[in-house]
């Protein structure tokens, strides 16, 4: 399968495991992702309002298309308890031709 850099990896942190399912869940059933990944209790330092912070968070990854992000994006955003979500896209170099066909048939056409 030609790749041309249309699959993506998307990595999304959340407050909790509840959370990080409730997102995945959504994105399942609406065909924007293929597969959701949820890590628990990924341990978090970061900046934020010229704090360092250490938090207890889950990490989700997402196998998807880059024509779909905004979508998944937008939709996070709606059911994401922070103001400023991790949402980060990457993409995927090359893969198992089987597997990229599988993404590609789980998702909205």
């Amino acid at each position: 399968m030609k790749i041309n850099n249309e699959f993506i990896v998307i990595l999304i942190t959340t407050k909790n495991n509840d959370e990080a399912k409730k997102i995945a869940k959504i994105l399942l059933t609406k065909n924007l992702i293929a597969c959701a990944n949820i890590i628990n209790k990924v341990e978090s330092i970061y900046n934020w309002n010229e704090k360092l912070v250490e938090d207890s968070e889950s990490l989700i990854i997402l196998k998807s298309e880059k024509k779909l992000f905004n979508k998944i994006s937008k939709i996070v955003k709606e059911n994401h308890s922070y103001s400023v979500p991790e949402i980060l896209a990457l993409p995927i170099i090359d893969g198992d031709n089987d597997y990229l066909a599988w993404i590609k048939g789980c998702l909205v056409v």
